[in-house]
């Protein structure tokens, strides 16, 4: 768990980045000299219509892409200073994912799922299994461990999902549309997880939806269109846990 004096720590920030893409001759902007900074220990809502450059956004904070111009940090870290192996290394050290689509493998069960970035850390196998019990625990799956993908909900899924990301114990969880494939209770489930999570470890989420379930549950909501991000504002939100992920 982060130290709770880094909840207040700029951990991502951005400036005066571009971005644009090719198709053919025809360049199309997405991004256009947009600049912010995210902080830890708070859940951060990235909200727009489809093709605003949100997504992109949430690349390039993560690394996945890289900018046109401008400069990217992340944990004080250049992002556009790194090479592609060392900017692969700082994603499997540092970050978290988890996607609208849940990205599991059909033939591995909960526990398995969670274990697999442990192994790619170096992880030993057996501390590798107590940190991904102790993950789907705190999702509320340790009674689903054994199952695979196929004998699970959407929204358990996501949730283990969720736990693949926290046995990393990452500064930086990132979260492209979440709850979009989940049903309202399944939804709202993993917003309240998301927003603990910051809470009670410090970590440092953004995520990036269109989904307004999420807008009263995050600390702050960036709202974008055309690339650029035009409003900025806090949002007051009921008192969240200090303990554990489920009520």
């Amino acid at each position: 768990m982060m130290p709770t004096t880094s909840a207040t720590r700029v951990t991502l920030r951005a400036e005066d980045i571009g971005k644009a893409f090719m198709s053919g001759k025809v360049r199309t902007p997405v991004l256009d000299g947009l600049s912010l900074s995210v902080r830890a220990g708070e859940l951060t809502l990235i909200s727009g219509p489809s093709g605003c450059g949100k997504s992109t956004l949430l690349a390039i904070l993560s690394g996945l892409q890289r900018v046109d111009t401008g400069r990217v940090f992340a944990l004080d870290q250049r992002l556009d200073d790194l090479d592609p192996r060392a900017l692969e290394r700082f994603r499997l050290l540092h970050t978290g994912f988890v996607f609208q689509g849940f990205n599991l493998f059909p033939a591995l069960t909960a526990r398995e799922q969670v274990e697999l970035p442990l192994h790619y850390l170096g992880v030993p196998r057996r501390e590798a299994r107590e940190r991904a019990a102790r993950s789907l625990e705190e999702v509320g799956l340790a009674h689903r461990m054994a199952l695979r993908p196929a004998e699970l909900s959407g929204g358990e899924k996501q949730r283990v999902a969720i736990a693949r990301a926290l046995s990393k114990e990452p500064a930086l969880l990132f979260a492209d549309e979440p709850t979009s494939a989940l049903d309202a209770a399944s939804g709202q489930i993993v917003i309240d997880m998301l927003h603990r999570i910051a809470r009670v470890h410090g970590t440092t989420v953004l995520c990036v939806s269109h989904d307004p379930r999420l807008i009263g549950h995050a600390d702050r909501v960036l709202s974008m269109e055309d690339g650029r991000i035009l409003n900025d504002r806090r949002e007051t939100t009921p008192g969240v846990p200090t303990e554990g992920l489920v009520p």
